[in-house]
């Protein structure tokens, strides 16, 4: 799927970039050469001032020259060098997707099982840091590097990236319907709209201040707190009648609704598996109902997102060998004790862990297209970062932990830098890029994960997951850094909201959520095409309002960025 994540993410750059160039052509342009006197973007921008005075400029600052310079000038990109940083931001984009999920996740499991902490509170925690890190170094990137509205942009893009295209794109290409769980969607939602509601309330007045920061953090941990009593509120919320089913599961509830627990078994964290294997239609062996009853809400999350993967692997084989005219009964025991018992899963795992290894040349063209791309990366994370995935290593956890945050940083530092140059050069503001380029950047590998997800029927699962990750990124991707410049680095000091149209951005995702959740309750909780296209026009709605507020179209928000320094 490499290659449809470059393209895609090229393709919201193009569209960027053409909104931009159609705007500078029609009078609503963004760059200034030098400290011109031009009063046309709606109002005075400069006051007249005396020769020996120093003037304030019409422009703002660009964010470009907070960072090292660039090997090429400006008419140098122009002229075809920026593709070199586009290709150079892509390959960060890899990086960080390989850091995250073969190193970063891996050590925050880790430090879970260490803690001991329940599976709601570390999903909403460390797992949520996991799936939200290169968005939570570029708002740090952004508040003490760039001093700029980068990070900002790249947190609300993203957030409306994973509400509407990913819901979208599930909905879409799923291949069929997928009834959702009320209670989870309600849940992320109701607190994900009171999140951007005190995130309006804050940058309205277009600074930050120590205590608004901390507020934000303090409804993190009220999120925590409720995801800890979870499943006491749904009970409260859903009346006596608790389902059998977890919150991320249709395709267990589709297999399970003819299977009701007996009353012995109904308060209790056993089910027992013969109630399944009698279960008509079908008929399942030991292995299967064993897979199907630890995919339902008896067993954590991260047991119930392991157990659907294997049942999948399952149901797949068999269509292989179907395929190949092979009878499921003449290897009865063997495709049974491979997928349902532990032989199967350790030559799996060690495949698994070789296709990441930079001395193990995967098979299949594309699969060795990807390995000898990810190469220098793959040898680099080898050498410098313990895989804490593999038993040798399992101990140093914590140095896993901490050497992958520093490399997270490192790429992120560089993913920002590339995107600055590249909006720049093209004349478009660093809000725009963070809430186009990056964000698709930064989330594209969590839709195809959810794309995957979602043609299983599990799409309730990817919904949840999505919303859930954006009240991280919105209280603890923009709050904890906030936090820390007025509390810690300098107290009592302000965070700087530079783009008066980050407000209505902000606004316009508060209208996104509501409408989605809104869409998804007319829909009778289904997730299928109709409601799939309905949340990707109203993503591209969302794209070019924002684009044509921050151009100044509808009223003044922004001065335009100033050329030359």
């Amino acid at each position: 799927m490499l290659s449809v994540q470059v393209c895609f993410i090229c393709s919201v750059l193009l569209v960027a970039w053409s909104m931009s160039a159609l705007l500078t052509k029609t009078g609503h342009g963004m760059l200034v050469e030098g400290h011109p006197q031009h009063e046309h973007w709606g109002r005075r921008l400069m006051a007249s001032a005396p020769d020996n005075e120093t003037e304030e400029k019409n422009c703002t600052a660009p964010a470009i020259h907070e960072f090292p310079d660039d090997l090429f000038t400006n008419d140098e990109r122009k002229s075809g060098a920026v593709l070199l940083h586009i290709l150079a931001a892509l390959y960060m984009f890899l990086a960080l997707a390989i850091t995250c999920d073969d190193y970063f996740v891996t050590s925050l499991e880790k430090i879970c099982e260490k803690l001991d902490l329940s599976e709601d509170v570390a999903g909403a925690t460390f797992m949520a840091a996991g799936s939200s890190a290169p968005e939570l170094f570029a708002s740090v990137i952004g508040v003490f590097i760039t001093h700029g509205d980068v990070g900002v942009g790249t947190i609300v893009g993203s957030a409306v990236f994973n509400i509407l295209c990913i819901i979208g794109v599930c909905g879409i290409f799923a291949g069929q319907v997928v009834v959702l769980t009320w209670w989870s969607v309600f849940r992320d939602s109701f607190y994900y709209i009171l999140a951007v509601v005190a995130l309006i309330a804050f940058i309205y007045d277009d600074k930050i201040v120590w205590w608004e920061s901390l507020v934000l953090v303090l409804m993190y941990v009220g999120y925590i707190l409720v995801m800890k009593f979870n499943s006491s509120m749904q009970r409260f919320f859903s009346g006596k009648g608790n389902k059998n089913v977890a919150n991320g599961n249709a395709a267990a509830s589709s297999e399970m609704e003819d299977v009701k627990p007996s009353k012995a078994y109904s308060r209790g964290s056993v089910v027992m598996v013969d109630e399944i294997m009698n279960a008509s239609p079908p008929k399942f062996r030991f292995p299967e109902a064993g897979l199907r009853i630890m995919v339902t809400s008896h067993f954590g999350p991260k047991t119930r997102l392991r157990m659907a993967s294997r049942l999948i692997i399952t149901e797949r084989q068999k269509l292989v060998q179907a395929a190949n005219g092979v009878e499921t009964q003449m290897v009865d025991g063997k495709v049974e004790i491979e997928n349902g018992n532990v032989p199967e899963d350790k030559p799996s795992e060690a495949e698994e862990n070789e296709t990441v290894s930079p001395f193990h040349i995967p098979r299949g063209i594309g699969s060795k297209f990807k390995w000898l791309i990810s190469w220098p990366l793959l040898l680099l994370l080898f050498f410098t970062v313990p895989n804490c995935g593999k038993p040798r290593w399992e101990k140093y956890f914590m140095l896993s932990f901490i050497l992958s945050t520093v490399w997270i940083a490192v790429f992120s530092y560089l993913m920002v830098w590339m995107v600055t140059i590249i909006g720049f050069t093209l004349g478009i503001p660093d809000v725009i890029m963070g809430i186009t380029f990056l964000a698709a950047g930064t989330s594209v590998p969590d839709c195809i994960a959810s794309l995957i997800v979602a043609r299983q029927g599990l799409g309730d699962m990817a919904v949840s997951n999505t919303i859930g990750s954006n009240v991280f990124d919105i209280l603890v991707g923009l709050g904890v850094p906030w936090a820390l410049q007025t509390m810690c680095v300098d107290y009592g000091s302000e965070v700087m909201i530079n783009s008066r149209g980050l407000v209505y951005s902000v606004v316009l995702l508060l209208g996104s959520v509501a409408l989605t959740v809104s869409g998804i309750h007319l829909n009778k909780w289904r997730l299928d095409v109709k409601l799939g296209v309905y949340v990707l026009v109203l993503y591209a709605v969302f794209l070019c309002f924002s684009i044509m507020i921050e151009y100044n179209v509808f009223t003044f928000v922004n001065l335009p960025m100033c050329l030359d320094e």
